[in-house]
């Protein structure tokens, strides 16, 4: 079947009111985003209920930002569905698909894309003015909307008066106006210091969660993602890899971009009892007892290193050479390749009585009390 728009058969264009929050089970979000763009394809089913937050956390290039877009309006779909509060925004099947500016979405973009030559206070009143509100109860409704975000004091001001962090909350502000139904959010806190980044999250978390209806943020930060988010879908190629909890994603990981993301060491293998077989004969022991394919996740920090073969009640010993050395938060991250690829994190001091460099031949060891093991 087609479902390339002819130009005798336009697709339908369906405007839809920003409504009260529908009731029952169809509230929420309900999507297959079916994209093609080239010889990339983005396929996610994503649902949400009221009150949650989404993260759609993924490497450059899996298609986060396509998502959003598709979501938004700005990318039509190539196939699938798009549902919010049982309400179908688009179903390129039936040729029906709501324009952007119809949906009951609100967008907070990377760069906030704030009108320059607008007040603060203008800039929330834009979105209520354009569904039609007078202005003077726009403008009211803004004033209400800056001081939920404690900026009474910076109504007047146009957007290159406002720090990064301020600038953030107008556009929030913006987004939340209309009262949307859906909230998009895209790096949200990426333009931002660090210091400022900080104290901005905070303020979102808190924003988010009195947001009552469904939140979506996109973000490459798994910082931003763990703080702000009640689930996380992981998004590599453009297909889901993994979705579930912060703390699920962060214990079982299940590919290495989410290993790395989380910063654990994984391998897969398969089990008998508490051993895992990998590759060839390396093994690793563990505390679970499992019989099958398995992952095997465990944090840098809990690899010790030593220059000579050591007598440890450790019940994992391999053999191995440095690659690389870098800076890592205050620790100092050590890559290894050997008996089994694996990254260590040291104090400076201990890297210094080690004499570690590229080169440097070391044991490594591992409690398998420090492991941790799952199936695949």
């Amino acid at each position: 079947m087609s479902t390339r728009t002819t130009r005798d058969t336009p697709p339908t264009e369906v405007t839809a009111p920003t409504a009260a929050p529908a009731a029952g089970p169809a509230a929420g979000l309900d999507a297959r985003l079916v994209v093609d763009r080239g010889g990339f394809r983005l396929d996610l089913r994503l649902a949400a209920a009221p009150g949650e937050v989404l993260a759609l956390l993924g490497p450059n290039g899996a298609g986060k930002t396509t998502a959003l877009r598709a979501l938004a309006g700005l990318t039509p779909l190539t196939a699938g569905a798009l549902r919010l509060d049982g309400r179908e925004l688009e179903d390129p099947e039936r040729r029906l698909r709501t324009p952007p500016e119809a949906r009951p979405v609100g967008v907070v973009f990377q760069d906030y894309l704030l009108f320059p030559h607008l007040t603060a206070l203008d800039n929330v009143a834009f979105g209520p003015r354009c569904h039609g509100v007078p202005k003077a109860e726009a403008r009211a409704q803004a004033a209400d909307w800056l001081a939920r975000m404690g900026l009474a004091g910076h109504a007047g001001a146009k957007p290159r008066r406002l720090s990064g962090g301020q600038a953030q909350r107008v556009a929030l502000a913006r987004a939340l106006a209309t009262r949307p139904r859906l909230l998009l959010l895209d790096e949200p806190l990426a333009a931002l210091d660090a210091r400022t980044r900080l104290d901005v999250r905070a303020g979102l978390r808190r924003h988010l969660a009195g947001f009552e209806a469904v939140a979506v943020l996109v973000t490459h930060d798994p910082l931003d993602a763990m703080v702000l988010a009640d689930r996380l879908v992981v998004i590599e190629d453009g297909r889901i890899v993994q979705e579930g909890t912060p703390a699920d994603i962060s214990r079982r990981p299940r590919t290495d971009y989410i290993a790395s993301l989380v910063g654990l060491n994984l391998y897969q293998g398969h089990a008998d009892g508490h051993t895992v077989r990998l590759d060839g004969t390396t093994t690793i022991t563990t505390t679970e007892n499992l019989t099958g394919p398995v992952f095997v996740a465990f944090p840098p920090a809990a690899v010790t290193l030593h220059r000579d073969r050591p007598d440890s009640s450790a019940r994992n010993l391999w053999r191995a050479s440095v690659t690389g050395l870098e800076s890592h938060g205050d620790q100092i991250r050590v890559a290894l390749t050997g008996d089994l690829p694996l990254l260590a994190d040291l104090t400076t001091l201990a890297v210094a009585d080690l004499d570690l460099h590229p080169g440097s031949t070391v044991w490594a060891t591992l409690k398998a009390t420090q492991t941790h093991a799952y199936p695949a």
